[in-house]
């Protein structure tokens, strides 16, 4: 029963096990109730008939005479047992010839001299009746009670007969159910069985097995789940595996470097102070470029891993605009690039953490500037309304393909670009811009510039 196709077995078996138990029950009582009810009624109608013919042709005479001398007249028509009972409750006649002798008057018969009809069902000489009680009336007078008396064996018979019937179409329903209820859980339990089989295989590592999809329905789209879920981790795969390649090759430059000049200042030869203090120079500036790859890496970590938390303060926005033009301006003046800083005046101070601010734009600019030529620009703009920050970084550089633009946020995206770095920049900045419940838009042309926005709500709730 642990499986799902004894569970829904089991379920279905219980449901329709109970609703044919409980419409066996209701049908059964109907017929008998019917039935019970139809005898009833028609000793109710031959008693009343025979009764009000007493009291019409027969009542100038005594009871007893009657019983003497007209003993089957007024109930001749009747198949039933018939008694006749005088005023005391005593039984002056009886169609079957014997005359019973009770110590009481039956319940019917008390009902039927106290001007009421009686009715009683139980058992008379070892045979199930029903039987039904009249009074007999003389000059508006109670003289006695006219008793019909009529087996139920018949209708017994009838009601066991319906039973058997009945309980055979109930015993068929329920194999029929059974049946489908196994068919039934079959049609789930096969297709979620080749998908959990898909499953076991991708959780050993086979992400290029598919699940096969049979119909549109939930298993379909768990199957269709699955498959999208091996597709992106492959995918995933070749970007971590091009990102370590890229990483690899990126360390070896200035690691090949350091260590050539580290060579070479050891030879006597190369011991002049000039070539010492290129040597040094170099070793001191690759140096840098590492630790800056390895705290870039670090900080992606970081952040993927949820340790990173934003310390927000106020920042003045014009004094960090500021500090990011006159950082990046003489790279720009140097490679012959137009870089400007524009922002309106009395701009004002923002709730937000400085430092993961100033790493968003810094890192945003780095691309624009890497990807810009001589002679382009890199704009820098900053604008605000009631509810946001708008932050515009535009480039009139190389462009990103539109089927590179959806996958340049992706973790270890590394562009085709041979100024594409180790691919986790882009998304250092999507990750602290979505810390800070803003938003990061990228628009692009080929050889027509990228445009970038950073989008961040003035109202923001530094618990979190």
């Amino acid at each position: 029963m642990k499986g799902i196709r004894g569970r829904l077995t089991a379920s279905f078996m219980i449901v329709i096990l109970i609703s044919v138990i409980f419409l066996e029950i209701l049908l059964i009582y109907t017929v008998q109730q019917n039935n019970y009810g139809s005898l009833k009624g028609n000793l109710v109608s031959q008693v009343k008939i025979s009764a009000d013919m007493y009291s019409r042709y027969y009542s100038e005479t005594s009871l007893e005479d009657n019983v003497l001398y007209n003993v089957d007249a007024f109930w001749n028509q009747s198949n039933a047992r018939v008694e006749i009972i005088d005023r005391e409750g005593k039984i002056v006649m009886d169609s079957l010839g014997t005359i019973p002798s009770p110590e009481e008057p039956a319940e019917d018969i008390q009902a039927a001299l106290n001007d009421r009809i009686g009715e009683w069902a139980g058992r008379l000489n070892g045979q199930k009746v029903i039987a039904v009680s009249y009074p007999l009336k003389s000059s508006g007078e109670i003289v006695g009670a006219l008793r019909f008396i009529a087996s139920t064996e018949s209708i017994d018979k009838d009601i066991r007969n319906t039973m058997k019937v009945f309980i055979a179409i109930g015993l068929f329903v329920v194999l029929s159910v059974g049946l489908l209820s196994i068919f039934l859980a079959n049609s789930i339990l096969v297709p979620l069985r080749e998908v959990i089989t898909a499953a076991e295989r991708m959780a050993e590592g086979n992400f290029h097995i598919r699940s096969k999809k049979k119909q549109d329905d939930e298993i379909g789209k768990l199957t269709d789940t699955l498959n999208y879920m091996a597709d992106e981790i492959v995918k995933k795969e070749k970007l971590k595996n091009d990102f370590i390649s890229s990483v690899s090759h990126e360390l070896r430059t200035p690691l090949t470097s350091i260590m050539g000049w580290a060579i070479t200042l050891q030879s006597e030869k190369f011991q002049q102070k000039e070539t010492l203090n290129d040597g040094l120079g170099i070793i001191a500036k690759e140096s840098e470029r590492l630790t800056q790859m390895v705290e870039g890496m670090l900080d992606f970590s970081k952040f993927i891993s949820g340790i990173i938390r934003l310390e927000y303060e106020t920042v003045n926005l014009t004094e960090l605009l500021e500090h990011i033009r006159i950082q990046l301006m003489p790279r720009a003046v140097r490679e012959n690039i137009s870089f400007t800083v524009d922002y309106p005046e009395n701009l004002p101070e923002m709730q937000s953490d400085a430092n993961r601010l100033k790493q968003v734009f810094i890192n945003i600019l780095d691309n624009a500037l890497n990807f810009t030529d001589s002679g382009g620009f890199v704009r820098f703009q900053t604008k605000t309304d009631e509810k946001e920050y708008i932050f515009i970084i535009e480039d009139s550089g190389c462009g990103i393909a539109s089927e590179e633009l959806p996958m340049i946020k992706e973790k270890f995206y590394k562009g085709k670009s041979s100024h594409s770095q180790n691919g986790i920049g882009l998304s250092i900045c999507e990750e602290i811009v979505t810390m800070m419940k803003g938003r990061l838009e990228i628009s692009s042309e080929v050889n027509i510039g990228t445009v970038v926005t950073v989008i961040l709500p003035r109202e923001v709730d530094s618990n979190g």
